[in-house]
């Protein structure tokens, strides 16, 4: 396909391979954070063709799998309402709470819908002024910025009947809690450059500096990754810790202005809890005071969701890349993408679901260790 062959062609991979192996002089550890690139790297092998002793670990890169299981178990709380008209995102619905999901939900009744865009659900809510409209926002900061103006938009039509599940998250938060573990192997990341898109990369670079690991901005295409995984590896073998733009065609430093500005309009900073993972101090987007009359959670009083992993799921583990997820037991048994025990399995971004869908045997790869 036009615009998309020229960063898939097997020629160019060939050539970064090989500078890649010129260029590596020793083992490094790089993490990408971002699910888009996961599914890339393990759909196309990437990680397999990478000249030894270069390895890669995946990242709590996916919003699906890393909202909190007690939002979940909140909108479905709310979405059993008589009266609520609950709106997603389809990559949510099969998400597994603590005891079932959205899906299983409308399937007995609950009104549960997908639309494409949040200004869907607020288009809802003008049309079903009898209902109560909630729309399940979550992700990175890569849909906040449709959130909030879907936010901008209901008040402005003085809408009463629409208000939103918040669990945004923010990517450098995450990374410098990841770098602060004991048990952190990453000496370098791959930036997701869709989220940076919107934000820029200043906010990475004074994790460059304090943790003296290279971040590079990096897209989702195969030689996108190749070239950012040798651009990465030439900073840890010169000793460089720096932020680079591999991803130059659609990212600038300053990133997109007027979607900060409606950000920082509507939302404010908080802590999250991230699923797997626990809580993140200043890792999350929550309504601003202004726009509290939209936050659903105040509205139906379901802030206080007792909520319970799966025993056997380690998704946590694998959301900070201390597991792969060939290290489950219940990886392609008693969880596959039709019977998901977290979201990792059932997310389009989920690393998990990556593996499964490359068809990544657990016993295959036990055996080559």
């Amino acid at each position: 396909m036009k615009y998309l062959d020229e960063y898939r062609n097997p020629k160019l991979a060939r050539v970064l391979l090989d500078e890649l192996t010129r260029v590596s002089t020793q083992p490094w550890t790089l993490m990408e954070v971002c699910g888009g690139q996961t599914h890339t790297i393990v759909r196309q092998g990437i990680d397999e063709l990478l000249p030894a002793g270069i390895r890669m670990i995946h990242g709590p890169g996916c919003p699906v799998c890393v909202t909190p299981l007690e939002t979940l178990d909140r909108a479905m709380a709310i979405a059993a309402r008589p009266e609520v008209t609950l709106a997603s995102f389809g990559d949510m619905l099969r998400v597994p709470g603590s005891s079932t999901d959205l899906l299983a939900l409308k399937a007995r009744g609950a009104d549960v819908r997908v639309v494409y865009s949040p200004m869907d659900a607020v288009e809802l809510a003008r049309g079903l002024p009898e209902r109560q409209v909630v729309f399940l926002a979550v992700g990175f900061e890569t849909t906040a910025p449709a959130n909030a103006m879907a936010v901008l938009r209901a008040a402005a039509l003085g809408l009463d009947n629409f208000s939103m599940l918040v669990s945004h998250v923010l990517v450098p938060p995450a990374m410098t809690a990841l770098m602060d573990t004991p048990e952190c192997e990453v000496q370098a990341f791959l930036a997701a450059g869709h989220v940076c898109t919107v934000m820029g990369w200043t906010e990475y670079e004074p994790i460059a500096a304090r943790y003296r690991v290279p971040i590079v901005v990096t897209g989702f295409e195969p030689l996108d990754l190749l070239e950012g995984i040798l651009m990465a590896v030439r900073q840890l073998e010169e000793g460089r810790a720096e932020v680079e733009n591999q991803y130059a065609r659609a990212v600038s430093r300053t990133g997109n202005t007027a979607a900060q500005d409606a950000i920082r309009r509507v939302f404010r900073v908080g802590d999250r809890t991230w699923r797997g993972i626990g809580p993140i101090p200043s890792s999350g987007l929550m309504l601003a005071d202004d726009f509290a009359a939209f936050d659903a959670a105040r509205r139906f009083h379901v802030d206080t969701v007792v909520t319970a992993e799966h025993p056997d799921c380690i998704a946590g583990a694998i959301l900070i890349g201390t597991k792969m997820p060939t290290d489950c037991t219940a990886y392609g048994t008693a969880c596959t993408p039709r019977t998901p025990l977290g979201a990792p399995m059932v997310s389009s971004e989920g690393t998990c679901a990556a593996f499964h869908n490359a068809g990544r045997r657990r016993l295959v790869l036990r055996s080559l260790r």
